[in-house]
């Protein structure tokens, strides 16, 4: 007689983990947070590793927990998880005061945020590109020019077209 569980919201190959009550600005996650979108897992903790600001050190332990989910929760293989997402949320804001002259208080807000990190596994198949063919001459192979652009026409035939049109 207990409470049902809550269906799975992410997809099979995706794993998630969430850092609440970070005690910095939401813009400032953000920051770091921007760094590891879209990149592989373990370059990713390597910017975390490296990078100079302060809550980095968070981050990375998230992205940590969201690896371990990943590989003890849901059996994917470490070695191709990306980070499909990075997203930043506001949490509680601590309000305070800070006296200032002829007895009045200025305002000063504490804010906290958190961090939702989603890993997915994502597996390349490397493919052998073909190279050109090497062509055959001296010099410089001549450039192709691509079909995409037409050519521009000079001034002179311009001016050629809009005569014909006048004496038309």
């Amino acid at each position: 007689m207990g409470k049902e569980s809550r269906a799975r919201v992410l997809k099979d190959h995706q794993a998630m983990a969430i850092a609440r009550n970070i005690r910095v600005s939401p813009r400032k996650l953000n920051l770091v947070a921007q760094q590891i979108r879209g990149r592989k897992v373990d370059h990713a903790l390597n910017v975390l590793t490296f990078s100079q600001k302060r809550i980095a050190g968070v981050v990375k332990k998230t992205l940590q927990s969201a690896i371990a989910n990943a590989e003890n929760n849901h059996d994917l293989d470490v070695d191709d998880l990306v980070v499909a997402e990075a997203s930043v949320g506001k949490n509680l804001v601590m309000k305070r005061f800070h006296a200032r002259a002829r007895g009045n208080a200025g305002g000063i807000e504490k804010f906290f945020s958190q961090i939702t990190i989603v890993v997915e596994e994502k597996r390349e198949e490397k493919k052998e590109e073909a190279k050109p063919a090497a062509t055959k001459g001296k010099g410089k192979a001549k450039a192709q020019k691509s079909p995409k652009t037409p050519a521009k026409k000079s001034a002179a035939q311009k001016a050629k077209k809009q005569t014909k049109k006048e004496a038309a």
